[in-house]
């Protein structure tokens, strides 16, 4: 159980600083090496959260996406459109369709006539599927709870912190409209913006 003991090290983690470092050397890149190994770290951190979440979700019949969808519409009185849907959960219309098709075959969500606009067909959430959401409800969020655990209440709300400002980040990854050598200034722009 020597293991139980050990000491998180920083250096111990992949990638390192050090390999950042290197790699900026070897394209020849004035960037800043620890910004790199902030943002992989993330990526990585990003996919194994991914993972682990389907199989989180796995254990309740579910997937990520069709969990997202279930609450959705518990938070919508149990009805929406299936645009509403895929506009909040920034999904594409057809992603969302097939995730409707599973929940509607698992009978946790059906279809009707919509009640706003009758021409469009709305999402119910069904009793089975509001079942399913309150019967996992005692589980699920405990391992929520457990996985950020290490975290004091401090670390908590500077973590929310950091994590909306680096989200703001993520369009640096998709944004065609921005040309690669403004990059960081753009970024800076919007930052010292947020602050003043």
């Amino acid at each position: 159980m020597a293991n139980d003991n050990k000491v998180w090290n920083q250096n111990d983690a992949i990638p390192s600083l050090v390999q950042s470092k290197r790699q900026l050397e070897r394209y020849g890149l004035d960037v800043d090496a620890q910004a790199i190994l902030v943002a992989t770290r993330l990526l990585a951190a990003g996919t194994k959260l991914g993972h682990a979440s389907e199989v989180h979700f796995a254990r309740f019949g579910l997937s990520t996406g069709r969990y997202r969808v279930l609450v959705e519409l518990e938070d919508n009185e149990g009805e929406a459109l299936p645009s509403q849907l895929a506009e909040n959960l920034g999904v594409t219309r057809a992603t969302m369709t097939g995730l409707i098709d599973t929940l509607e075959r698992d009978g946790l969500v059906s279809r009707r006539t919509s009640a706003q606009d009758g021409r469009q067909r709305s999402v119910v959430l069904t009793e089975e599927g509001a079942r399913r959401l309150q019967d996992m409800a005692p589980e699920h969020f405990a391992r929520l709870e457990a996985m950020v655990g290490l975290l004091s209440i401090e670390e908590r709300g500077v973590f929310l912190d950091l994590l909306g400002r680096v989200t703001q980040g993520i369009s640096a990854l998709t944004d065609e409209t921005i040309e690669p050598d403004k990059l960081t200034g753009e970024f800076k722009k919007k930052q010292h913006g947020s602050k003043g």
